[in-house]
């Protein structure tokens, strides 16, 4: 298979269930659930994997249009490495057109970071995914900026997006969206100049 034609697994983390739907810890669930608008699927149960999987394609018509399965792991965050090597050896995909979208402390609120590789930072779900799969993969991490005062990681990443923050998450969900679209069909280092922020 060469590689134009090789699939991408595009794969939100977060916690699955209604009471963690809008927690910060899940917005690359928020940004899978938009691309998967976009392509006009709907979430279905994977057979071979714990998680829920769209398959569609992604990008203009010719060669840049890419061939795409999204994925939200079912297991939880900690636990998400399985689904998504599951997933990976079913669909076939190698592992440099894995694509992890994850919620990211370092950065400030809303601001996005594309790179392909590196540490998990303390990032349980990705933890998870290098110990399964190795770090090969690439990330797009969606700034939530650190805890105030003396509120526990944890605690802070459990939590909803304040309102002062809301205002905005539509708007911060759709431009990450549009920096996997990019990634897809015009590679990393265009990505990154155009959404690294």
């Amino acid at each position: 298979m060469s590689e134009a034609t090789d699939p991408w697994l595009i794969v939100g983390l977060g916690n699955p269930g209604p009471e963690y739907a809008a927690n910060r810890h899940n917005v690359g669930f928020m940004v899978a659930d938009l691309l998967a608008e976009r392509i006009g699927g709907k979430f279905k149960r994977a057979q071979k994997a714990q998680a829920q999987v769209v398959e569609g394609r992604i990008g203009p018509p010719g060669p840049a249009n890419r061939r795409v399965i999204l994925a939200k792991p079912m297991s939880y965050m900690n636990l998400s490495g399985g689904p998504v090597t599951a997933l990976r050896d079913f669909y076939k995909v190698p592992t440099e057109h894995i694509v992890a979208i994850h919620d990211e402390l370092d950065i400030d609120y809303g601001m996005l970071r594309l790179k392909l590789g590196g540490g998990d930072n303390g990032h349980n779900g990705l933890k998870s995914m290098t110990k399964s799969m190795g770090s090969d993969y690439h990330r797009v991490r969606f700034g939530i900026g650190r805890p105030p005062g003396r509120m526990q990681v944890a605690d802070f990443v459990l939590k909803d997006f304040s309102s002062t923050e809301r205002k905005e998450l539509g708007y911060l969900v759709d431009r990450a969206a549009d920096s996997v679209e990019c990634l897809l069909a015009e590679g990393l280092e265009r990505a990154q100049s155009a959404y690294n922020s």
